[in-house]
């Protein structure tokens, strides 16, 4: 529950939609920590949404504008020069470095395997895929969590099971977790 807690996001994390909705949401408001991403990551966003999921380029101009208007403290910048001293996955070099550069204790990513301890033991750096990180912020703060999913689902005039559902495809670890410890109405009940 730190404002100062930065969380790198890679792009893996912010691409798919529910997954994104969660993670951005628990980063407002409140404030479980603070998000972290850069150009690249953002661009390589927008490239997957376009190409993969079909999104026109106003839809994804229109996310991106919406994540620069609610973070706008969230972009790092001058992390380039660090790129080539990481030695971690080529490809995501520069996800390491932005988090060196802003600092950050974690970074969150499917791609735990590109980020070995040996690349990110100097710099005390933390790398934890979406289920583990929510499950921790769920340690961190449940009743937040809980209202924050059950925020999401009202906005989206669905269910919490349909989130849990949507959230079981990026984060199945959490949303199997979340199913076990937090009572959410069952499918087919007026929220």
């Amino acid at each position: 529950m730190r404002a100062d807690f930065k969380v790198v996001l890679d792009a893996c994390v912010l691409i798919p939609m529910p997954l994104a909705d969660t993670l951005l949401r628990l980063a407002g408001g409140q404030r479980l920590y603070l998000p972290k991403w850069t150009d690249q990551i953002m661009a390589e966003v927008n490239r997957n949404l376009a190409e993969n999921f079909g999104l026109t380029d106003e839809q994804v101009a229109y996310r991106e504008r919406e994540i620069r208007r609610h973070f706008p403290e969230a972009w790092v910048e001058g992390h380039e020069d660090l790129i080539s001293v990481m030695t971690n996955h080529p490809k995501d070099r520069h996800v390491l470095a932005a988090a060196v550069r802003c600092n950050a204790e974690v970074i969150v990513t499917h791609n735990v395997k590109d980020f070995p301890r040996t690349a990110i033991d100097p710099y005390s750096i933390t790398v934890l895929g979406p289920s583990t990180f929510l499950r921790n912020l769920y340690e961190l703060d449940p009743k937040f969590v809980a209202d924050t999913l059950e925020r999401q689902a009202a906005s989206i005039n669905r269910t919490m099971e349909y989130v849990l559902d949507r959230l079981s495809i990026n984060a199945p670890g959490f949303a199997s977790f979340f199913r076990t410890l937090a009572p959410h109405k069952p499918e087919g009940s007026d929220r």
